[in-house]
């Protein structure tokens, strides 16, 4: 009789493990308010083979998991947009670049004072300067400091490191495998290669990408539109490791060809559910290569280590802060929060374990470093405000980058971008209330951008996207799609997410009307109803009878709603 576990689907046992350990990790740290980056890592150590041992072989998941680290350049690349750079230019490559070169410098001259070689040495520097985007950027939004000063300074650092990790993995890579020249000349040559190839799939990107998802939005299938997605992500990862680089690049640089679109937050939020599932599961493979007796016999260094690495980092990110300008208050914030090591350090440790260029022991440590480091992260935000009331008042906050499209306060979002909605944005234009619009039709998104409309293609029933256009801020929803079954879930979206948020939507007649006064609508314009009142009023006008008796009439019928038998 054949085994039961010869019919078992593959991965089945760790697939399991994996969601019920998301699963708790998201509802008991939310409680905490703590990332659920740090319970993955924690929830990895517990079921690797450090702790209950109920997964024995990591590396047979670690290749696929690392499929979150593609999905998450994805996401970096489309956060990156030219105009998004240029405004953020002087924290970005002034800032950033400072902090992250003089990091690196220091920390790489200590580890290579300890005895380590200057190839380890060079790339334990270059990840170890970089910090956790996914924790820090958390923190910041459930502080309600994404668009403070200290939130832009801060996020603005972020962006370079985002931007340094392509070159850091290129050399690793160089580092790992020099060949028979010297090493300078290797690196000159694949950052040359890695240039090149670059721009050809930058160029090839841009010419291509764009009309390929115009001709897939015209499908209006979202199931489609997804899978496209998808496959431009694993497509680009895979063109650029079979030309030598990571697959992490190639996502980054489809990212950035789309970053500019009108489908950015579309397609951000399509692949969002993927890229955290993913990189959870990462997380969970880095906790589940632990080795926990190794950490516990070296504890005192480790705690040593984990404390020196926030107060160098930390340190020096704050006197470089003061010198371009940020205020007191603004640097020491932001200094402690950039303090602790980053997801990218375990991507970047990892390939140099691989490449035999760290010793296990080494590489194990540094992995504990690490991750110990970002457990300690939301700390540091209550740390600094104590550092900040005992140094005296706060400056005033420069002005400093301007804030995204999603940190808006005060506007309007616009779903749906037909005849009704561009008299709505028209309206609204020229009372200066700012709007940014969404719509579905991807041939009038493009014609409206390029006529400088603030315009997105996307579906307006997607909490997660009307996010991304900062409806946490806004001062109203206008709905103004034509199909009934649409508005009433567009509106049913921001009713069930945003309660307070003010909504007024266009119906197609009396019944629609009453329906989306049900889901709280404040304002319903039924427009079969008003544009019979119309044509009537004209009507009546033209034939000879009293103005007031025709607004009275109008007003009368308007209000009781009453049609012809």
């Amino acid at each position: 009789m054949p085994n039961a576990a010869e019919h078992a689907l593959p991965f089945v046992q760790e697939a399991i493990l994996f969601l019920a350990a998301s699963i708790v990790v998201v509802l008991v740290l939310s409680r905490l308010r703590i990332s659920p980056v740090l319970g993955y890592l924690l929830a990895g150590l517990l079921i690797g083979p450090s702790g209950l041992a109920l997964i024995g072989d990591v590396d047979k998941i670690r290749s696929f998991a690392e499929l979150g680290v593609v999905f998450l350049l994805f996401i970096i690349g489309l956060e990156l947009s030219v105009e998004r750079l240029q405004a953020l230019r002087r924290w970005v490559f002034g800032l950033g670049a400072a902090q992250v070169g003089l990091t690196a410098g220091l920390i790489g001259g200590i580890a290579w004072f300890w005895g380590n070689s200057p190839e380890a040495s060079m790339v334990l520097g270059a990840c170890l300067a970089l910090s956790s985007t996914a924790v820090v950027v958390q923190l910041l939004v459930e502080r309600g400091e994404v668009a403070s000063a200290t939130g832009r300074v801060t996020f603005a650092v972020l962006l370079f490191q985002d931007l340094a990790v392509v070159p850091v993995l290129v050399l690793v890579s160089v580092l790992s495998n020099p060949g028979d020249q010297p090493l300078l000349l290797a690196l000159g040559l694949s950052l040359l290669k890695a240039v090149v190839a670059v721009t050809v799939i930058l160029v090839i990107g841009r010419f291509t990408l764009g009309p390929l998802l115009r001709r897939v939005a015209a499908t209006r299938s979202t199931e489609i539109f997804t899978a496209t997605a998808l496959l431009i992500v694993l497509a680009m990862g895979w063109a650029t490791s079979l030309g030598g680089l990571s697959a992490a690049l190639g996502a980054f640089l489809a990212g950035l060809v789309l970053a500019g679109s009108e489908f950015r937050h579309q397609i951000e939020s399509d692949i969002q559910p993927f890229k955290g599932l993913l990189l959870g599961l990462f997380f969970l493979t880095v906790g589940m290569g632990i080795d926990l007796d190794l950490v516990m016999e070296n504890v005192a260094w480790a705690l040593v280590s984990v404390f020196g690495l926030i107060a160098i980092k930390a340190g020096l990110t704050t006197g470089l802060a003061l010198a371009f300008g940020a205020p007191r208050d603004v640097a020491i914030r932001s200094g402690l929060l950039l303090g602790e090591g980053g997801e990218f350090a375990f991507v970047v440790v990892g390939a140099a374990l691989s490449a035999h260029m760290l010793p296990p022991e080494i590489g194990q440590f540094m992995f504990a470093v690490v991750g110990l480091s970002m457990l300690l992260t939301p700390f540091l935000p209550t740390l600094a405000d104590r550092i900040v009331s005992v140094l005296g008042p706060q400056k005033a906050e420069p002005a400093g980058p301007e804030p995204d499209v999603a940190e808006m306060s005060g506007h309007v979002i616009v779903n749906g971008f037909g005849r009704v909605g561009q008299t709505v944005a028209a309206l609204l234009s020229e009372q200066q209330v700012p709007y940014v619009a969404l719509d579905m039709n991807p041939e009038l998104v493009r014609a409206m951008r390029e006529k400088g409309y603030p315009i997105h293609y996307g579906d307006g029933s997607r909490p997660e996207l009307l996010q991304k256009l900062g409806a946490d801020n806004a001062a109203a929803v206008i709905v103004t799609l034509d199909q009934p079954a649409a508005t009433e879930r567009a509106v049913g979206a921001v009713r069930h997410h945003w309660p307070k948020l003010q909504v007024f939507a266009r119906a197609r007649d009396r019944a629609r009307a009453a329906e989306l006064a049900k889901l709280g609508v404040e304002g319903v314009v039924p427009e079969t109803f008003e544009s019979s009142l119309s044509l009537a009023k004209g009507a009546l006008q033209a034939l000879g009878v009293p103005t007031q008796a025709v607004e009275e009439l109008v007003t009368r019928h308007r209000e009781s709603g009453t049609t012809a038998d």
